[in-house]
């Protein structure tokens, strides 16, 4: 694997280091050792996989706070969708800044999203299909998110959102949270 790190401490762009020959190539998604020689969370506590029927649909932003904070390993296995992570972590340097990697089928990236990070991804295709490692099992008690439309972050998503839950829409603005709802400071 080839570990590249983004702006934002912590948090990886992971290609893969492909051994081809006349069948095809191999390559490993995920090892422990090269995770921790990275410091990085080898912990895999859940997989899930979400499926997308329309390009436009937006998941996200989420995250969940101590003592059920979790990091992902996130991969688009069909199609193409960008992703987003924002560092929600009050002691960074980077803290409420983002970053966004688009992740394809076609470029076999994956984005490695440390604890405490909100994460979502925008579908560039139809019927795309996105499978993550989650370091912590889901809690929903400790589940937090972001609005993905806050001016505050100003995220410019590729295209048109055209499918949003109305949870997902309806997370509250950076500006209105405070320590009791979740806001980490």
């Amino acid at each position: 694997m080839i570990f590249t790190e983004t702006k934002l401490s912590g948090a990886f762009i992971i290609d893969l280091d492909q051994r081809s020959d006349h069948r095809g190539f191999f390559a490993r998604t995920f090892c422990g050792q090269e995770f921790e020689a990275h410091s990085l969370k080898p912990t895999v506590a859940q997989c899930n996989t979400s499926y997308n029927y329309q390009k436009g649909t937006l998941r996200g932003m989420h995250y969940q706070i101590p003592p059920a904070a979790e990091a992902k390993l996130v991969r688009c296995v069909r199609g193409a969708i960008y992703d987003v992570i924002i560092d929600m972590r009050p002691e960074s340097p980077t803290f409420l800044s983002h970053v966004g990697v688009e992740l394809s089928a076609d470029n076999r990236r994956a984005l490695y999203v440390p604890e405490m990070f909100a994460h979502g991804y925008q579908a560039l295709t139809d019927e795309s299909e996105v499978i993550y490692q989650v370091g912590e099992f889901y809690q929903p008690g400790y589940e937090r998110g972001l609005r993905y439309d806050d001016p505050f972050f100003n995220i410019e998503w590729p295209i048109e959102v055209t499918e949003i839950s109305q949870k997902d829409s309806n997370w509250p603005l950076l500006r209105m949270m405070t320590v009791g709802s979740g806001y980490p400071r």
